[in-house]
């Protein structure tokens, strides 16, 4: 696979990555742990060097599993995971206070089986700690040779200035796909500025625009889908017109629609690595597959008037979870 530079910091990785939180938390019940290591070496077989986790995503045992995984080729991938929760529990609350973001540190090289963490972010901006003592706290584990680079995830343009005033960031990780656009309008450009990398989550809209979701698709009952309002019935059915007009274009480019989706994103600018998340080997084969798909200006055109042409429905995050985005 293609390798890709997150900005300016130098760190080299796969132009596609592995997000890994979906394996233990968010989708439903946790992948089996033999399959879901399996998955994980099978992704670094096929070229795939970054692999995102966080404490959050258990709590611990994405972590965990990821350290056993990697651990016979650590050297050879870059681990990113993240810290800013409460005893890592989204439900418990934000916690960036510089001696917990040490303690999270400890604990997270101790699950993931290594002496440094190649990437570390703060997983929400905490409005309570000031993001300069959030990055000297980062700054000081880089000193003592226990973290390589730092990130925010889903921070506004302000807070990536004044963070990365004080330790330069690596990379930038939010949300960004054919059906959430909104970092283009002042991330995209203030990332270009600074010389920072951008990782975007749920490239593939949470798997909607895999085209394998309908109004009638029903999810586990413990599936955060189930409370985004996007994935309302009535809103999936009114977005199926963008899966379809995407659809079209795939099927005269001999791909898939995932595919179309994420080598949109890798046209966008050469320093995004969107890191998109499966449980299933032909999935996994399929997305490292949109590494290889060119998409000429005028291919890039057209996706362009279908983004014109469709108004995407409901809200990314019900209010209480958008309230921590963007700060």
């Amino acid at each position: 696979m293609q390798k890709r530079k997150l900005g300016n910091s130098g760190l080299e990785v796969s132009a596609i990555g592995l997000g890994c939180m979906g394996l233990s938390y968010g989708y439903g019940p946790a992948t089996d742990r033999p399959q879901a290591i399996a998955l994980i070496r099978s992704a670094f077989e096929r070229g795939v060097t970054l692999f995102d986790t966080a404490e959050a995503y258990g709590p611990f045992a994405n972590e965990e599993l990821l350290g056993e995984a990697l651990a016979p080729f650590r050297e050879k991938v870059v681990i990113a995971t993240k810290f800013g929760f409460e005893s890592g529990k989204v439900e418990a609350g934000l916690n960036s206070k510089p001696a917990h973001i040490k303690e999270v540190a400890e604990a997270a090289l101790k699950r993931l089986k290594t002496g440094v963490i190649d990437l570390f972010y703060q997983h929400r901006v905490d409005p309570e700690v000031p993001i300069e003592d959030v990055a000297g706290a980062v700054k000081d584990l880089i000193g003592e040779g226990k973290v390589r680079h730092f990130g925010l995830s889903e921070a506004g343009a302000q807070t990536i200035r004044r963070a990365h005033a004080v330790q330069p960031l690596t990379a930038l990780q939010s949300e960004y796909s054919l059906w959430w656009r909104e970092p283009e309008k002042e991330i995209l450009p203030t990332l270009e500025e600074l010389g920072i990398g951008f990782v975007p989550f749920s490239p593939l809209g949470k798997g909607f625009l895999t085209g394998a979701i309908s109004a009638n698709t029903k999810f586990d009952s413990t599936d955060f889908r189930n409370v985004v309002p996007r994935f309302a019935p009535e809103a999936r059915k009114a977005n199926r017109a963008l899966v379809d007009l995407l659809g079209e274009i795939a099927v005269r480019k001999k791909v898939t629609p995932a595919q179309i989706a994420l080598a949109w994103l890798l046209a966008q600018k050469p320093w995004i690595v969107p890191i998109p998340g499966t449980t299933k080997l032909n999935r996994l084969e399929e997305n490292i597959g949109a590494a290889g798909v060119e998409l000429t200006s005028g291919d890039l055109g057209e996706i362009a008037d279908v983004l014109a042409r469709v108004t995407v429905q409901g809200e990314r995050y019900p209010a209480h979870l958008q309230a921590r985005v963007g700060r």
